[in-house]
């Protein structure tokens, strides 16, 4: 429910991933190969002198002095632009709301996530098979979408938990009056290990 790209995310990694492997395996053969560093060093005066002379084929007044020069800066502000960019655009969809009619010139009414948390809370007040639960909203390609996270007691049947998800999921749908798309996640943890069990082990 997230509107983060996965395929263009692992494809970035991998090539990342790669030149930062190439970039070790190179400065690991220059410190223990015989040869290495001085062919890195050719190398690197060979690119500097090339640099050097297409500094100067596009002179500019100093302070510049080269178009190549100006044409790199502005190269490296786009590349941070953009990289700002994408990275303002990862992850994210989640939202405070979780429905919102308007009523013309009468204004808007908002439903917030945190009086569905409420709500939920209440509604498993007293109810020993569940140690905690957390109600979340995510913007989804085909709209908002509510995630349920119940964590189990130990010893409680999956069975049980499920019918009283079911219950809640019926509840929101009633109350909101139209119904919307519920992950249901039942977790267990370290507090779940340490609880007190109310079902025969």
């Amino acid at each position: 429910m997230r509107r983060t790209n996965r395929a263009a995310n692992r494809i970035l990694l991998t090539v990342v991933g790669l030149a930062l492997l190439g970039a070790g395996a190179a400065l690991i053969a220059a410190g223990t190969l015989p040869g290495a560093a001085e062919t890195w060093q050719a190398i690197g005066s060979n690119l500097t002198d090339q640099a050097r002379a297409l500094a100067t084929s596009a002179p500019l007044p100093d302070p510049v002095r080269s178009w190549w020069l100006a044409a790199g800066v502005v190269a490296l502000l786009l590349g941070a632009g953009l990289s700002a960019a994408w990275l303002a655009s990862q992850g994210g969809g989640r939202t405070p709301r979780l429905a919102e009619q308007a009523d013309g010139a009468r204004g808007r009414t908002v439903v917030d996530v945190g009086l569905i948390t409420a709500a939920v809370q209440e509604a498993l007040n007293g109810n020993r098979n569940v140690l905690a639960s957390s109600v979340t909203a995510w913007e989804s390609r085909n709209g908002t979408a509510l995630r349920l996270r119940m964590q189990a007691r130990k010893g409680t049947s999956p069975r049980e938990l499920a019918d009283t998800a079911e219950q809640l999921v019926q509840g929101i749908d009633a109350w909101l009056g139209h119904p919307m798309p519920v992950l249901v996640r039942i977790t267990s943890g370290a507090r779940t290990r340490v609880s007190s069990s109310r079902r025969a082990r």
